[in-house]
């Protein structure tokens, strides 16, 4: 392991003028009751009504278990996985079968696994090397078979099959020769076909009896390429509905008649996108749709379901979500998030408009000192609403309306993607940071995705430069809030929001009083170099909307907004996780960047996990990794760390360079 002498100028030039812990009043919310495994999550209804599903330990891994629904002490594991947590899992149409998908190492490989409810007999359906599978297709009306998308045969496009769920028979439905997805209706049949155009956006076809038309239904140009997608058909097969920008701002909520192509405006909000909605059970027409500015909401469109959801509001504490419904549509399963309590989930009788408590996930939580999230509107300097979510500890002694008594060190948050967005909700690093006395301050940046396409194209070719100018005038909208103050700000993230803590550091290196980057590009060139080949149908949607990796212009802003070509520029402690396996951000991103501060005897404290990828999957090293930010953020503004302890060598951790510069890290190791 590498080692180099620390200058101890440059970490006393940023510790903050703190004398005491700004929370020491605050109980300490053990790392492990945020970020160990849940008690439960994941729940789902199966489309019969009989059985209820969810995530939960097994022998401490996250694990697929399964219940009677009219008797849930009778709950059991279906599954055995000993490593790597299982995340989420679906029912098969007939009830029969609870579906889920499970990489290695986080590689992204994904493949499909089946276990039977009764007889627990468990199949791979897609037992291939370097495969990631999609779901294409699930129908309630076909109940033995699925559509998934499977790209052995070539890695950078997905043929279609035919999953028989009983047999696991594949049959080939159609070959895939560069179109980047396809569409089913309700009898599994393949209606429309995506293909990606030179200018990142896509060409929409019919698809009849497995030929793709050669007249296009729709054109798709850049602009609208996020925010424009048909979504589902009704069961008859007579209507499709549609997320469309085309011609306004704000995707709206289209019906289009299939026959003759006539478009219908079923849903539009001007503050934010329409795409998510709820759908007939027996017809597939639309019911009721949800937006999300501030808050998501339910905005019903029939009275089939209004009173549904007005009784469902009235009953809930915060924002409810319909999880699951079952085929008779008597049953729904409904996620509640309350913010300042551990989420959970409820199962609600239509008829008896009656709510039962299923579970909490993490009751362990239920009392703990959680705080409230306050949505804000900030003004970026060209005038621009940014989005975003604050979250205060109790040092800040904020009013009922979020606004801070006493400013207290501040962790700007930011989001990966970057086409992504934050929202409004239990979010467990808020909730972790504030309670180590920290502000935390999440802002959807230009290039957000939720609030149009004029928001996220105003991201194009931005990447460290108005996209980070957004993240700076956050950060002054705190300080002149009375958040925190200037010299009190750190800035965190992983994916997009690694790449902007890097940024933040090297072009702005007096700015922040410290970063923690979590699995972020530093090189734009070698980022693009690695994209996983099944990105083949976006990968000129990158070219546009980030540099042009192809044309001299392109290289040259590439390189200008690659954080380690001003790596030099670094002045402030700066800690680095990685999964050596990430298909997204390769390894070779964190290894640039820790080789040319190390060259240079700039600090940098670099921790590899072997066993993961885009991100940390396993709990033990979630915690380890937390572990050791919150003693790295806890040197350079003065809030409070638990102590690393053996999070370590419980985890798979390795610590590649610069343990001397994260306090206890060393003892941590030994």
């Amino acid at each position: 392991m590498l080692r180099y002498a620390l200058p101890a100028l440059l970490f006393a030039s940023v510790l903050p003028a703190y004398a005491q812990s700004p929370a020491n009043d605050v109980p300490l919310i053990e790392r492990a009751k945020i970020f160990g495994n849940p008690s439960k999550s994941g729940g789902r209804i199966s489309p019969d009504g009989k059985w209820l599903s969810w995530i939960a330990p097994r022998d401490g891994v996250l694990n697929v278990w399964v219940a009677p629904a009219s008797d849930l002490s009778k709950a059991r594991a279906l599954t055995d996985e000993k490593v790597r947590p299982i995340r989420g899992s679906f029912w098969s149409p007939d009830s029969k079968t609870l579906l889920f998908i499970q990489d290695k190492g986080g590689d992204e490989n994904f493949l499909l696994y089946g276990v039977n409810v009764v007889s627990g007999k468990q199949i791979n359906y897609t037992p291939f090397e370097k495969t990631r599978v999609q779901i294409v297709q699930i129908s309630s009306k076909v109940k033995d078979r699925i559509l998934i998308g499977i790209n052995n045969r070539d890695p950078r496009w997905h043929d279609v099959y035919s999953l028989d769920l009983a047999s696991g028979k594949l049959t080939l439905v159609q070959q895939n020769d560069g179109y980047g997805g396809y569409l089913a209706d309700e009898q599994l049949n393949l209606r429309l076909a995506s293909k990606p155009r030179s200018d990142g956006g896509a060409t929409y076809f019919r698809v009849k009896g497995g030929k793709v038309e050669s007249t296009p239904l729709a054109d798709i140009g850049l602009d609208d390429s996020q925010t424009t997608a048909p979504l589902t058909f009704t069961t008859d097969g007579k209507t499709l509905y549609w997320t469309d920008s085309r011609g306004r701002n704000t995707s709206a909520l289209l019906a289009q008649d299939v026959a003759s192509g006539k478009t219908t405006v079923v849903a539009e909000d001007a503050r934010a996108d329409i795409a998510n909605a709820l759908y007939d059970q027996r017809t597939g027409r639309v019911q009721a749709y949800s937006v999300n500015y501030l808050q998501q909401e339910y905005v019903p469109l029939s009275n089939d379901v209004k009173g549904d959801l007005e009784f469902l509001k009235k009953n809930t504490k915060g924002q409810f979500s319909v999880v699951s419904r079952t085929d008779a549509d008597d049953k729904w399963l409904v996620a509640v998030d309350s913010v300042t309590a551990p989420p959970s989930a409820w199962l609600y009788e239509r008829k008896a408009k009656h709510l039962t408590q299923l579970y909490v996930t993490r009751p362990e939580l239920e009392g703990a000192p959680l705080v409230p999230m306050y949505p804000q509107e900030i003004k970026a300097r060209d005038g621009l609403t940014l989005v975003s979510y604050l979250t205060l500890p109790q040092a800040s002694q904020a009013d009922a309306s979020g606004h801070a008594s006493k400013p207290v060190p501040l962790v700007l948050l930011v989001h990966g993607g970057p086409w992504a967005r934050d929202g409004y909700g239990y979010n467990s690093t808020h909730q972790w940071l504030a309670n180590r006395g920290y502000a935390v301050l999440s802002v959807n940046y230009r290039g957000s995705t939720g609030f149009g396409k004029q928001f996220i194209s105003a991201g194009d070719l931005q990447w460290g430069r108005k996209m980070h100018d957004d993240l700076l005038d956050a950060v002054q909208w705190a300080v002149k809030s009375g958040v925190t103050t200037a010299d009190k700000v750190a800035i965190m993230g992983g994916s997009y929001g690694g790449y902007a803590t890097l940024a933040g550091m090297a072009f702005t290196p007096t700015t922040f009083a410290c970063g923690v980057d979590i699995v972020g590009p530093s090189n734009l060139f070698t980022l693009l170099e690695t994209i996983p080949p099944y990105w083949e149908s976006i990968k000129q949607q990158f070219y546009k909307r980030m540099g042009d990796p192809t044309t001299e212009e392109g290289r040259a802003m590439l390189k200008e907004r690659s954080p380690l070509n001003s790596a030099a520029n670094i002045q402030r402690p700066l800690l680095i996780g990685q999964g050596a396996n990430d298909p997204r951000v390769n390894v070779r991103e964190s290894d640039q960047i820790v080789a040319e501060m190390a060259a240079k005897n700039i600090p940098v404290t670099y921790v590899l996990f072997p066993d993961e990828g885009h991100g940390f999957a396993r709990p033990v090293n979630n915690i380890a990794f937390n572990a050791v930010a919150e003693n790295f953020l806890g040197k350079c503004l003065a809030g409070r760390a638990e102590a690393i302890g053996g999070t370590i060598k419980a985890s798979t951790a390795q610590v590649k360079h610069g343990a001397e510069f994260a306090p206890g890290l060393q003892e941590a190791i030994r």
